[in-house]
This record gives C-alpha cells, sequence and structure tokens, in this order.
C-alpha cells in the first residue's frame, strides 16, 4: 500500500511535524508531493490546536527539488511541456507563498541535501535548524535552468553577493556556511537534530498564540515596504496588539511579577 506523500505527526504540545516521504525520489518536488504539503500547510493553519510546524523528511535527502523526470516527460506534449512548466512553477509558488502566510512559525528541519526548489522551501520557512551533514545548492545554472524562483526566496534570507554566488555557481554550501550567511539560524550534530528543532519550536510554541500570528504577518508585510511605511505599519501593527487580550495580560504580569495566564484562542 503506498505511504502518503506527507505524513504528519505529534512532536509535543502544540507542534505538528509534517515530513516529506517520497524517499525514493529524494523528496523531489513533484505535483503529487507539492499539492499534499499545500492541504497539510492548510489543515494546520485551520487547526485550532496548532502552534508551530516543523517541516521535515525522510530518505537521503531534505528535497532534491522539481522532479526532472516528471518534468522531462511532459516534452512530449503538443505544447513540448509549456503549459505543463507553467502550471507547475505556479504551483510551487503558491506553496512557498503559503509557508510565508501560514499564520503559525513554521521550522524546517534539514537532515541532508536541500537542493535547487529544495533550498527555496528552506528558505521560505520562517526559520531553520540544520544538521552538519546537510548541504544547500540553487544547482540549476549547471544544466541550463537558471533557479530563477530559488532565487526569490533565497534573496529574501540572504545578502546579494551571496545569493548570486550560489546562483551563478551552483556550488553547494555547508551547514555552518549555510548559517554564516543566515539561511539558516541553527546547526547540530545529526543524532540532536529532531531534540534541537523540537526544543525551538517548544520555546515558541509556549508563546501566546495571537501576538506569534500577528508578528508574523507583520514581519513579512513590512520587509516589502520603504522605510517611512514600515514604521507607519508597524505603529499601527503595536496599537493593535496593545489593545489585544494577550498583552493586556502580559503586561500586567510583568507589573504584578507574575506568569502570564495567557488567554485561550486568538
Amino acid at each position: 500500500m503506498d505511504q502518503p506523500a506527507v505524513l504528519r505527526t505529534n512532536a509535543g504540545p502544540g507542534i505538528v511535524r509534517l515530513t516529506l516521504n517520497r524517499p525514493g525520489q529524494r523528496n523531489a518536488l513533484s505535483g503529487e508531493l507539492m499539492t499534499a504539503l499545500e492541504t497539510a500547510l492548510d489543515e494546520t493553519a485551520a487547526d485550532p490546536d496548532v502552534r508551530v510546524v516543523i517541516l521535515g523528511a525522510n530518505g537521503p535527502a531534505f528535497c532534491a527539488g522539481h522532479d526532472l523526470k516528471e518534468m522531462t516527460a511532459h516534452r512530449q506534449d503538443t505544447d513540448k511541456g509549456a503549459a505543463f512548466f507553467a502550471g507547475l512553477f505556479g504551483q510551487c509558488s503558491r506553496l512557498m507563498t503559503k509557508i510565508v502566510r501560514h499564520p503559525r512559525p513554521v521550522i524546517a528541519e534539514v537532515h541532508a541535501l536541500a537542493t535547487a526548489a529544495g533550498c527555496q522551501l528552506v528558505a521560505s520557512c520562517d526559520l531553520a535548524v540544520a544538521a552538519e551533514s546537510a548541504h544547500f545548492a540553487t544547482p540549476g545554472v549547471n544544466i541550463g535552468l537558471f533557479c530563477s524562483t530559488p532565487m526569490v526566496a533565497l534573496s529574501r534570507n540572504v545578502g546579494r553577493k551571496q545569493a548570486m554566488e550560489m546562483l551563478l555557481t551552483g556550488e553547494s554550501l555547508s551547514a555552518a556556511r549555510a548559517r554564516e550567511i543566515g539561511l539558516v539560524n541553527r546547526v547540530t550534530p545529526a543524532h540532536g537534530l529532531s531534540s534541537e528543532t523540537e526544543t525551538l519550536a517548544a520555546l515558541i510554541a509556549a508563546k501566546p498564540v495571537a501576538t506569534l500570528k500577528l508578528g508574523k504577518a507583520a514581519f513579512y508585510q513590512q520587509a516589502e515596504m520603504t522605510l517611512e511605511a514600515a514604521y507607519a505599519f508597524a505603529s499601527e501593527t503595536m496599537t493593535m496588539n496593545m489593545l489585544n487580550a494577550e498583552a493586556n495580560e502580559g503586561i500586567l504580569a510583568f507589573v504584578e511579577k507574575r506568569p502570564p495566564a495567557w488567554p485561550k484562542g486568538e
């Protein structure tokens, strides 16, 4: 019996683990896998008990990018695959945007190679924890297919010159180097990867949920604005936040020198 393309398990109170499960294909982003991941993201976004999502993978690679065999097969289409390619890249862009727009923090747990659209997947997550054995690359240039869609997420995570070096050379980066340039947050020995990721997730899951939702959305919105517009938007956001029950309880608890009793719900 076929296994689901994406597995969902609990990893602690309020923490859900989504696992890419095409190990034989190195978790290449086929249309089927992307659809399954989109569905899982929608379900976790709608689940009030979910506070943090961990995105991991089974098999020898975290994600090897797009499924080149699937793509090549469509060159036999009457339009040489143009409609299929447009639909596939459009679906991929929608998936990556869905991660950014997800109301909960999403943490990539990278145990091995993340290449091309797999590197894009890591860059699209809010945080990333990598094993020392992990590597990252945008190697499309080596096969005549510039990593243009991975470029969008990559260039929003690391400096321009570092992004351009990855895109123009296609060379692989170690986990340590990926941390240096800001692509990942933490690097740990492989045997401690899940523990490190779940510790980070638990730290975040303990925070007030509505505040995290508001803050994540605001972070990405202000990043696309001018300095003046960003400050105006952030001021409005903080005003809204101050009127939230969580801020009222948190500040009162601080003044009264007691642990906060966060209100349930958002």
